[in-house]
């Protein structure tokens, strides 16, 4: 694959030092400007004041960069021909040498390919509500099951059916674990009256949940849903009555596929006054701390 890995990261991968992938999509799809470029800096000052060195991941010109520079952050974040890039699409957007935002499938798949086992989001994909009628599910979950690499998010994205969510996981085998907690975070909100499969009490066991996964031959991911903090959580009810409207609104206006998730999340923005924006910023940020501290005790593990 035509990947290029900027020199400090390649510098550390080659010295065994952690490293923390981050994705694009959510800089050129995800939040408006100039948000998206002073959050994606924000989560790369948090992995390294963690102990980590981060590597956002992007298309350019149909090359996979591993660690955009400043400059081409920017770019993400206002040119208007990013593609968002999921699997499917990945060997068009190389062909055709376009610029690509990576989803989380794509992120991932980059990520093992340049050595890179800890990847932080926001939120990952699942079954849409509906699914049952349209078949609407992220491939994020078949990278999740084949993918070797953890994901630390604050749970699927709110808009989504997260119990079909979960059931999908458990099919595949992907272990869902909570970050101090026994249920999973609902993305703006802390609660959603569902279970993890188990509550990881410090950064140090989920990487050893990453070397007993993988050091015995059990392929594919593991997601970490780590809680937003208290004082930024929103209420669920309250957010899933706006996020049901939100898709009502969605179907009446035909609005589907790739422009469904940023329709749906600019909607709920609009209604919340950017209340949601910034719950979704202080997310990231939070999850950046905890995915930084696991990618450093798992490179403390593996290089004993």
């Amino acid at each position: 694959m035509n990947i290029r890995i900027n020199q400090e990261v390649k510098e550390a991968l080659e010295k065994g030092l952690p490293v923390v992938s981050l994705e694009s999509t959510i800089i050129s799809h995800g939040m408006p400007y100039p948000k998206n470029v002073e959050t994606a800096l924000k989560v790369e000052e948090e992995v390294r004041k963690n102990g980590a060195i981060p590597a956002t991941i992007g298309i350019i010109d149909g090359v996979c960069v591993v660690g955009l520079t400043k400059d081409e952050i920017e770019q993400f974040a206002t040119r208007k021909d990013v593609v968002k890039v999921s699997r499917r699409d990945l060997p068009v957007v190389m062909a055709k040498k376009l610029w690509g935002a990576t989803t989380v499938a794509t992120t991932m798949i980059v990520s093992k390919m340049a050595g890179i086992k800890v990847f932080v989001t926001g939120g990952i994909g699942g079954v849409h509500r509906g699914a049952n009628e349209t078949f609407d599910i992220s491939a994020d979950l078949q990278e999740l099951a084949n993918t070797d690499v953890l994901v630390v998010c604050a749970g699927a994205k709110a808009i989504l059916d997260l119990p079909l969510t979960l059931e999908y996981l458990e099919t595949f085998g992907v272990p869902v674990l909570g970050y101090k907690t026994d249920e999973l975070p609902a993305f703006y909100s802390r609660h959603s009256g569902l279970n993890v499969d188990y509550n990881m009490d410090t950064t140090k066991e989920c990487a050893l949940v990453m070397y007993n996964k993988w050091n015995n031959g059990l392929k594919g991911g593991i997601l970490l849903t780590n809680p937003i903090e208290e004082q930024y959580s929103l209420d669920f009810d309250k957010m899933d009555a706006i996020i049901k409207d939100a898709c009502i609104k969605a179907t009446k206006e035909g609005i589907k596929g790739k422009k469904l998730t940023p329709f749906l999340l600019s909607y709920i923005k609009d209604v919340t006054k950017g209340e949601s924006l910034e719950s979704n910023i202080e997310l990231v940020l939070n999850n950046a701390r905890v995915g930084a501290q696991i990618a450093k005790d798992y490179s403390e593990l593996i290089h004993e």
